[in-house]
């Protein structure tokens, strides 16, 4: 079995107004420990993994945050030897780190290189100062432009920018030349993200206080349309509703760790926080740094599936994990969900178990069957790219009587393969 790994890095030097992640500024004293603690939490759950299955390979390896750039080059080089000798790596692994443009120098993306760290993920986000100023951003377009170049230099031939839309005070014409400089850049991969105000952080609370105003949902339409007729015009493919690869044979710049969440398929989170979906259960991890690094420390070994420092370990019933599985699958805007992988899959016809969303949705013209059996595919619309938590909606927190009308015709049942 393939399996990707998500590490999470909880450390930032500034934590942005918009940001909701599990992350944490002013703890770079317990960098060390926590590197120890994460060493020790791959060592063992590597172990178990094992134990459940030998022929267990790892695909892909994500050091998401939090910044993971700000992490000693020597850090991130632990981790990923921990990695290797603790898993099986897959010949030409996925190995992605992001990072903050303005944590990067030319002789830690040689580092990096070197150490086989090959795609590199920067925060880009806005190429203009008021936007990057009102998302309290520690970099500037001069940052991002001097990060991609020595990227270009050290030997990445794989790169993503992050970028935001929807921001208050953001014009058409400002998303669109962010837009153009970031495509001139020539990067492998983009990922455009419209501004979600998350309740709790500063950006919520000057929402709710008045200071800024709400983003403008119809403007954020506009912007996200533009990118993608300009996109399709630079030569990227559209494959997922926020992401765009560059049009190769292979497909070879789609960002495959990604892949594995929109398949449904299984991962492992190691680190402060971080979730997993492996073996019938999704995991979460405990999220505070120092709670993590004591959790490791106590020497409490890892069961089955989760790993020392697990905090929730739920398991997933075949039900649960047929609606995931279209809630995940129709964000991939030309894959969407096949007919013959579901079936493949569960056992089941796709049109019988979830027929009337299906119709209700078809109806409003959100979701279109597409090719020719037995290639078939549910879809999302162009329409539905832009409504698409409507369309997820209508596959999540279906009863249990919804199941055993699926054809089952029994109650739900965990599933550990």
């Amino acid at each position: 079995m393939e399996v990707s790994l998500y590490i999470h890095i909880p450390f930032c030097r500034h934590r942005c107004a918009y940001c909701d992640f599990n992350t944490y500024a002013g703890l770079e004293q317990l960098i060390p420990a926590y590197l120890d603690a994460l060493a020790e939490e791959i060592c063992q759950v590597a172990e178990v993994a094992g134990h459940v299955d030998a022929g267990l390979t790892v695909a892909t390896v994500f050091l998401g945050g939090g910044t993971p750039s700000v992490l000693p080059v020597e850090g991130l080089a632990a981790l990923l030897a921990a990695c290797r000798q603790s898993f099986r790596l897959a010949e030409g692994a996925e190995i992605t780190l992001e990072a903050n443009p303005g944590t990067l120098s030319r002789a830690s993306l040689e580092g990096l290189r070197r150490q086989g760290f090959n795609r590199i993920s920067l925060g880009m986000q806005s190429a203009h100062p008021a936007d990057l100023r009102l998302l309290e951003r520690q970099h500037d377009t001069f940052d991002v432009i001097r990060a991609v170049q020595w990227a270009r230099e050290a030997g990445f031939e794989q790169l993503n920018l992050d970028l935001i839309f929807g921001i208050p005070g953001q014009t058409l014409e400002r998303w669109q030349e962010t837009l153009k400089l970031a495509a001139g850049m020539q990067p492998e991969h983009l990922s455009l993200y419209a501004l979600t105000i998350e309740h709790g952080t500063p950006f919520g609370k000057w929402i709710e206080g008045g200071l800024v105003e709400l983003p403008d949902e119809d403007l954020a339409a506009d912007q996200y349309e533009f990118a993608c007729t300009m996109l399709a015009d630079e030569g990227y493919h559209h494959y997922e509703i926020s992401n765009w690869a560059r049009e190769n044979e292979d497909n070879a710049a789609v960002c495959r760790h990604n892949l594995q969440y929109w398949r449904n398929l299984p991962y492992i989170g190691l680190g402060a926080g971080a979730h997993g979906y492996w073996n019938g259960a999704r995991t979460v991890n405990v999220r505070g740094v120092s709670q993590y690094i004591a959790r490791v420390r106590e020497g409490k070994a890892a069961t089955f599936p989760g790993g020392p420092a697990a905090e929730q370990v739920n398991p997933v019933s075949e039900w649960i994990e047929m609606q995931e599985t279209m809630m995940v699958g129709l964000r991939l805007v030309e894959e969407g969900v096949g007919e013959q992988a579901f079936m493949q899959r569960f056992e089941l016809p796709l049109a019988m178990v979830f027929r009337k969303p299906i119709e209700r949705l078809i109806q409003r013209g959100l979701i279109e069957w597409a090719g020719d059996a037995p290639q078939r595919r549910l879809r999302l619309t162009r329409q539905g790219w832009l409504l698409g938590n409507q369309v997820f909606g209508e596959f999540i927190g279906l009863s249990e009587a919804d199941y055993a009308k699926a054809g089952r015709g029994y109650s739900t049942t965990t599933r550990v393969p």
